[in-house]
């Protein structure tokens, strides 16, 4: 499928114009700062687009990757807590949940967030795992100094991800001292110095990322894209009123059953397993697990996937006590094969059939041959990011947005030029295109606004 608007196409532009620039700090929109996420999403993306070129699948590979490694973490921390079993199911339960087949293959920062924060938990699990009882893996004295490194540079580049989310490993970690009482678990973390270390990472592109933008990337970034979708709903997504925001309080304890379809058929039975008995790892995966559901469920801003950090350590826990549930291991059998036609069987026949309702990317296919980099461009009423994206890749320059009556003063300028505009606005300004100019059309659905659209392009060639 081409980029879905608004945010795949946003982080594949910002990579672009990063590479263009060759600014690895500071990102870039259509030439203007974007704030919204720290750069890690973005230099995997520029790696991937040095490789395959700036294309869709490159733009969307780093977050397979991040997926596939994850899967990796979970089948080697699956074999430390169990078996080998163990790991291999917590692999496949997450690799084939819903959530999963949508963000392993999108072009956004949430995958590589995953990954970094399993990391950091199972380095945080290995640090304790001696005091959690005897049926847990053990790590001597030698070994840990290597998992409280692994665990602060995980919390680093969790950061570097998505910003303090990625620090939720910690909390999970503190939490720990309600079931080990007496335990100084300072001892095994070094807090204070794991820390430092931690920001010490994050600072080397942190500083100049501030000292560039005069203190604008932390405002706006943490200002904005951190406080305000905690303490109000950021576009619209979660409860706009105080009654509203209580009434969808439970949000995520719900959409967990679609999110993590369709191993959360047993999460029920998986429940009630473990309220009758547990060990000490599977206290360590719940209360991890439950302050992922917790602080997502108190931040006012509410989408499905917040909780997705989640969804590894549900993966080992369902993967552990599988088989002990009545009826599973068939259900597990079953089920996986089945996710697995699915997710094929829409990636191969579903997709491109819904990829003709791009109205942005048809566009683009139909005009990429009349297009030149030295054209400037403008469109009215139709700012969406896959059109810088899309129309970005032949011609270089950036895009502005035009009122109905600036659009003749802006094609009679000089030189090449197009317009992107809705049809009905295209057909008043211009009943009749002059001679030698071309246009196209492109009818589709917007997945953003849950309406069909209906563009024009208005393009002036070389005199």
């Amino acid at each position: 499928m081409p980029l879905v608007d608004r945010d795949e196409p946003r982080f594949a532009e910002a990579s672009r114009e990063m590479r263009e620039r060759r600014d690895y700090v500071v990102p870039y929109f259509n030439d203007k700062y974007r704030f919204d996420k720290p750069p890690f999403i973005y230099w995997t993306q520029i790696a991937s687009y040095r490789l395959f070129g700036e294309n869709d699948f490159a733009a969307r590979l780093p977050s397979g990757i991040a997926a596939a490694l994850t899967a990796v973490l979970l089948f080697a921390w699956g074999r430390r807590l169990g078996s080998e079993r163990v790991g291999w199911w917590a692999a496949i339960i997450f690799s084939l949940c819903l959530q999963t087949f949508i963000h392993a293959r999108a072009a956004v920062a949430d995958m590589w967030l995953v990954f970094f924060v399993t990391a950091a938990h199972w380095a945080a699990y290995e640090l304790i795992a001696d005091l959690l009882g005897p049926s847990t893996s053990s790590t001597d004295s030698r070994q840990r100094k290597y998992w409280r490194l692994t665990f602060y540079v995980a919390l680093a580049f969790a950061f570097l991800a998505k910003g303090p989310l990625g620090w939720t490993p910690l909390l999970t970690a503190a939490s720990m001292k309600f079931f080990l009482r007496g335990q100084p678990l300072n001892r095994r973390f070094w807090f204070a110095s794991g820390m430092l270390f931690t920001m010490a990472i994050v600072l080397l592109w942190g500083i100049p990322a501030l000292v560039r933008t005069k203190g604008e990337f932390f405002w706006v970034g943490i200002g904005r894209h951190v406080l305000e979708r905690s303490f109000g709903a950021l576009e619209g997504h979660g409860g706009q009123s105080w009654r509203g925001y209580l009434m969808i309080l439970p949000f995520y304890f719900g959409t967990v059953f679609i999110s993590f379809f369709p191993w959360s058929i047993k999460l029920p039975a998986l429940a009630k397993h473990l309220w009758r008995e547990r060990d000490g790892a599977d206290k360590y995966l719940i209360v991890g697990a439950a302050i992922v559901f917790i602080l997502m469920t108190v931040v006012k801003t509410k989408l499905p996937h917040y909780t997705l950090t989640a969804f590894p350590l549900l993966s080992l826990l369902l993967a552990r006590h599988l088989f002990e549930l009545r009826g599973s291991p068939r259900f597990a059998v079953r089920t996986a094969l089945t996710a697995l036609v699915l997710s094929l069987g829409v990636s191969l026949f579903l997709f491109p059939l819904v990829a003709r309702t791009f109205p942005t990317a048809e566009l683009f296919k139909k005009s990429r041959n009349d297009l030149l980099p030295e054209m400037d461009f403008a469109n009215v009423d139709y700012f969406e990011p896959s059109v810088v994206w899309y129309f970005r890749s032949r011609a270089h320059g950036f895009f502005r947005g035009l009122d109905p009556d600036q659009v003749h003063k802006f094609m009679t300028f000089p030189g090449p030029r197009f317009v992107i505009l809705p049809t009905k606005v295209a057909t008043a300004a211009y009943p009749q295109i002059p001679p030698a100019w071309k246009s196209y059309t492109a009818r589709g659905f917007s997945f953003v606004k849950g309406q069909r659209i209906d563009l024009t392009m208005i393009l002036k060639p070389t005199p």
